[in-house]
């Protein structure tokens, strides 16, 4: 393994920069497809939500697959990324095109929507996967993991407003676009963040050079195959730890993936803003608020550790979102829309807590299995908890579609090609569904991960007493399980 030395700053920052490539395609997706494939392509919305989930759920299928040859002896983590970053920023533009919504069948626009989506995950996780998996090779430090993390977080804030605000033009680009293009203004937007996306894919494979080598085979060494990975997993999944981690990671991502896909109509019809000027509110309160608690995070992290500093910050925010729903996401003080403050608020103190402290805490499975084992699979254990992670989303985004779909939304009287065309909804019966997708719903499940969180037994202090008895290990010195019994 490279690179057990502290990382330059430079070298760090760089990396970090990586986290524009994953954020900015994330996020745009992830908020407002579900409002693309109903509104501009014109799908209704439980359908809307299916391919979304069947898209997430392949990609999720194939995370273990490039998690288990990235994983491979003399396969270079860098270049994969490299090959990834053009087709991804293509099918990205792609995915936001109106060339299904001429199509009179529902079921064509599925299987095309649905293609096209799945595609575009595959290029997604050939950069994510080994993105974040480099780390655990780079360094075994815990802080300095935190601190990789946390400030690559710090980015990821502006990452998610560019992801977000951008796309938030669409009307703007519509208007520019004259009537006979207005239905491709996503794509506009989509190829703005593309191109983005790329250069600052580029800017992080630069980076390593120096800080990351690929492993080299030990003579007789398995390159493995996609059997040793799901036996892998299995491996992984009798780990203690890793089974609470993983479904805490679940029910954040379906918590976190059911609020931002139904942003636009909380902002239109449960706040009561026009698209334009809500949207914005929303996003620029919740970029703030992730850069301003990611720091906490981190702090609290370092001086106790990042099991303590999730429950706290994820308590905040369950708590947060029951309180938004017993005032009413159409709460007003002096005319003055709060909810467009407050609501983001409350979901960026989630979201900047999970990506501050989920990819570090997966880290510290890595020398859990490695001690188990004998043998390192940072590829394959990131893509486990991307695994779950990718299903969570897919969940929250599903449940997000049918319960418009139940709550009675129907949006046949929009017009499919303009997104400054979606009627406002006036029945409180559906407003107070929508309200709830954005609230209690996504509390409940925010509540279970909470729990599951509490129930991790990966401690600074256990893990701290691995690291000695591992170092013992591969030296070849008698060790024990003395201080870490509770992980094994």
């Amino acid at each position: 393994m490279a690179g057990k030395s502290t990382l330059t700053k430079k070298k760090k920052t760089g990396y970090a920069f990586g986290i524009f490539t994953e954020s900015l395609i994330y996020n745009m997706f992830y908020t407002y497809y579900l409002t693309f494939l109903i509104e501009i392509a014109g799908i209704k919305p439980a359908f809307s939500s299916i391919i979304i989930f069947i898209s997430i759920a392949w990609d999720a299928v194939t995370d273990p697959m490039i998690g288990n040859y990235t994983d491979r002896p003399g396969v270079d983590k860098r270049k994969v990324m490299k090959t990834a970053l053009v087709p991804l920023g293509l099918v990205f533009v792609i995915a936001w095109t109106s060339i299904g919504s001429g199509l009179s069948s529902q079921l064509a626009k599925i299987l095309l929507y649905t293609f096209i989506t799945m595609c575009l995950w595959v290029f997604y996780t050939m950069y994510t996967i080994p993105y974040y998996a480099v780390v655990a090779e780079i360094t075994e430090d815990y802080d300095e993991r935190t601190e990789i993390r946390s400030f690559s977080s710090l980015l990821n804030a502006v990452a998610v407003g560019l992801g977000n605000i951008l796309p938030a033009l669409v009307p703007t680009v519509a208007i520019l676009l004259t009537p006979r293009f207005e239905s491709n203004a996503y794509a506009v937007v989509a190829a703005i963040i593309s191109i983005m996306a790329i250069a600052f894919g580029f800017v992080c494979c630069n980076s390593l050079k120096g800080v990351y080598e690929p492993k080299k085979a030990a003579p007789g060494e398995s390159v493995g195959s996609i059997k040793d990975t799901f036996k892998a997993f299995g491996n992984i999944l009798r780990m203690k730890p890793a089974k609470y981690f993983l479904v805490f990671v679940f029910f954040f991502l379906a918590t976190s993936s059911m609020i931002q896909s139904n942003l636009s109509y909380m902002v239109i019809d449960c706040i009561g803003m026009d698209y334009d000027t809500g949207i914005v509110a929303v996003i620029i309160s919740l970029v703030i608020s992730m850069a301003v608690v990611v720091p906490l995070v981190e702090k609290v992290a370092h001086k106790k550790d990042r099991r303590f500093a999730a429950i706290v910050f994820l308590s905040v925010a369950c708590i947060g979102e029951i309180l938004i729903k017993i005032i009413g996401l159409d709460a007003e003080i002096g005319g003055f829309k709060i909810m467009c403050v407050v609501a983001p608020v409350v979901l960026g103190i989630g979201t900047g807590t999970f990506w501050t402290l989920f990819y570090s805490m997966g880290y510290d499975l890595v020398e859990l299995d490695e001690f188990k084992t004998g043998t390192r699979k940072e590829s394959t254990i990131t893509a486990l908890p991307q695994l779950v992670q990718k299903f969570g989303s897919a969940f929250g985004i599903l449940m997000a579609g049918l319960l418009l779909g139940a709550y009675g939304y129907d949006s046949s009287g929009d017009i499919a090609g303009s997104e400054s065309l979606i009627q406002r909804v006036t029945d409180p019966d559906i407003i107070n569904g929508m309200e709830n997708i954005s609230t209690v719903i996504p509390a409940a499940m925010l509540f279970v991960s909470i729990i599951f969180v509490i129930l991790y037994p990966m401690t600074r202090q256990r893990f701290e007493a691995l690291m000695v008895q591992l170092k013992k290990k591969r030296n070849g010195e008698p060790y024990t399980t003395e201080g870490f019994e509770k992980l094994l």
